[in-house]
């Protein structure tokens, strides 16, 4: 018995990067989450009168810290790991950037093809497109694509979809 069957797809690398200006919107968000705590930090170190100051400051320290290096480090780190491609037969992505996450959905099992965008991925004109399927697995979402690019895509997908004799299910 083969484990493959012949003309199904299988799972690789995808071929495409995400648009360049996810960076700057991954650093955006993991530099103003930091900085939340940070400032929540702070205000809890002015307000301690409890003889505990020294360990406030070593938590602070210690946040500051992780937040720097993470907000320097992951940006890039996931940039070079979320890749995404489009093909008549199937949507492949790979995500993460500590655990890396390999997908792929057959065009048939697509039913829905959405975009979202949110204030600051407006501001640096990037989509993301979220393909739900028939899988329990939940929806591929492809972050931080170029506008232009994210239209284009959902206009391909939904029309090879459609093209699809099958029922998505």
């Amino acid at each position: 018995m083969s484990v493959v069957q012949a003309g199904a797809p299988e799972l690789r690398p995808p071929a495409h990067r995400l648009d360049r200006r996810v960076v700057r919107y991954w650093t955006l968000r993991a530099g103003g989450g930091w900085l939340l705590l940070l400032v929540a930090q702070s205000v809890w170190l002015l307000l301690a009168h409890d003889g505990r100051r020294d360990a406030h400051l070593v938590a602070l320290l210690v946040t500051a810290v992780v937040g720097v290096a993470h907000t320097c480090v992951m940006p890039s780190w996931r940039y070079r790991v979320h890749r995404w491609e489009a093909t008549p037969d199937a949507l492949f992505t790979q995500t993460g950037w500590l655990v890396e996450d390999r997908r792929i959905a057959p065009v048939s099992r697509i039913q829905t093809v959405d975009t979202t965008r949110g204030p600051l991925e407006q501001v640096l004109g990037l989509t993301n497109v979220t393909v739900t399927t028939a899988s329990a697995a939940g929806p591929l979402i492809i972050q931080g694509l170029d506008h232009t690019t994210a239209s284009e895509l959902v206009a391909e997908l939904t029309r090879l979809a459609q093209d699809t004799e099958d029922d998505a299910t």
